[in-house]
């Protein structure tokens, strides 16, 4: 059993991303940050296994920054699971965004079409509505090209209030 997870972690290692996984987590009132496994960044599975299992009474939302390019959030809930993705055309390139479109049951149109049009938001804009970042506003954050994945979740953590929590599990990285 034991090389079986040596062996594990050696394949992840090999196919780690640069970026971070973080989870944030509302109770009481206060909100705290802590680093999920460097396979979220290269399986949604596991990303949401790991959110999951993170039991409180109030918000969960994973975060991911994936390789620099684009971002993903991740909300667990009752009857499932809300996703987000900041750039649908990702999925050419990237399994954890073809794996959130999977989830959402969307498809992108042809390889030649989506490398031709600009980057474009997919799944619940809404998902972080509840907690302070209306739709309209996620999808216009995440239409900032200019923009850099880690300052756009910068950006979300401090319309949400974990900026600082955020800041602190990112910078000890």
């Amino acid at each position: 059993m034991a090389v079986q997870s040596i062996e594990s972690r050696a394949e992840v290692r090999e196919q780690a991303l640069p970026g971070y996984a973080v989870a944030a987590i509302r109770e009481d009132g206060q909100w705290r940050c802590s680093r999920m496994t460097p396979e979220a960044l290269v399986d949604l599975d596991t990303a949401i296994t790991e959110l999951r299992e993170l039991r409180s009474t109030g918000a969960v939302l994973g975060l991911l920054d994936v390789d620099d390019e684009f971002f993903v959030l991740l909300r667990p809930t009752p009857g499932g699971i809300s996703l987000m993705v900041s750039d649908a055309v990702a999925a050419l390139d990237y399994d954890v965004a073809a794996d959130v479109l999977d989830l959402l049951r969307l498809e992108l149109p042809p390889e030649d079409e989506a490398l031709d049009s600009p980057p474009w938001p997919e799944g619940d804009l809404a998902i972080l509505a509840d907690l302070g970042l209306p739709a309209d506003e996620l999808e216009v954050l995440a239409g900032e090209v200019e923009l850099y994945p880690d300052e756009q979740l910068a950006a979300i953590g401090r319309r949400c209030g974990f900026a600082d929590a955020l800041a602190e599990v990112v910078d000890a990285r």
